[in-house]
């Protein structure tokens, strides 16, 4: 899965939202919610047979992307996003 397309979706709903995307058998997803200009990102699973694929990776990513345009921070409260957050120090601007 590492080199096909993940076709991430977008959904919000008030201050919640998720990406998720069709991964293995079910559906890898990041979940989030706002406060005010901070979305905190609480919440990554990757289907069992869809791990080690850089899936939640790409999930992540694509948040990250999208705060950046629209002026966000990030507060990474999920293990492996603050991981991720870690490893990556060009996000450091994004974070709170």
């Amino acid at each position: 899965m590492a080199d096909e397309t993940l076709d991430i979706q977008h959904e919000k709903r008030g201050d919640n939202g998720r990406y998720w995307a069709l991964a293995g058998d079910g559906e890898a997803e990041l979940t989030y919610r706002m406060r005010g200009d901070v979305m905190v990102i609480d919440h990554t699973f990757t289907p069992p047979e869809a791990r080690g694929k850089n899936v939640a990776q790409r999930l992540v990513e694509r948040a990250v992307d999208e705060a950046r345009e629209s002026g966000l921070k990030i507060d990474p409260v999920c293990p492996y996003v603050a991981k991720l957050f870690q490893r990556r120090p060009e996000w450091a601007p994004l974070h709170v």
